[in-house]
């Protein structure tokens, strides 16, 4: 069975769910409930190797320092330098 892709009207909830965290306690617990701890990890570590490549390490330095794929750090600079901002807003 494919999955269906969430509704523009699922989306938004999301997003309000998102914007009404108001601490770090709040924010884990709710990554805890909605994802799993492997996408939590996946997540951290690419917010990570974005820190990192706006600091000017190499991708040699990342993959060492944080265990991501040289295909993960090329995606999230692809984002980090091309994406709509999402990583540069956190960082």
């Amino acid at each position: 069975m494919l999955a269906r892709h969430a509704t523009e009207q699922e989306l938004e909830r999301l997003y309000k769910a998102l914007c009404a965290i108001s601490s770090e306690s709040q924010a884990a617990a709710f990554l805890e409930d909605i994802c799993t701890m492997q996408e939590v990890n996946e997540m951290a570590q690419r917010l990570e190797v974005a820190r990192l490549l706006e600091a000017g390490e190499s991708y040699a330095v990342i993959q060492s320092a944080t265990g991501a794929s040289p295909t993960t750090i090329a995606r999230v600079s692809k984002a980090l330098n091309y994406g709509p901002g999402g990583y540069r807003s956190v960082l």
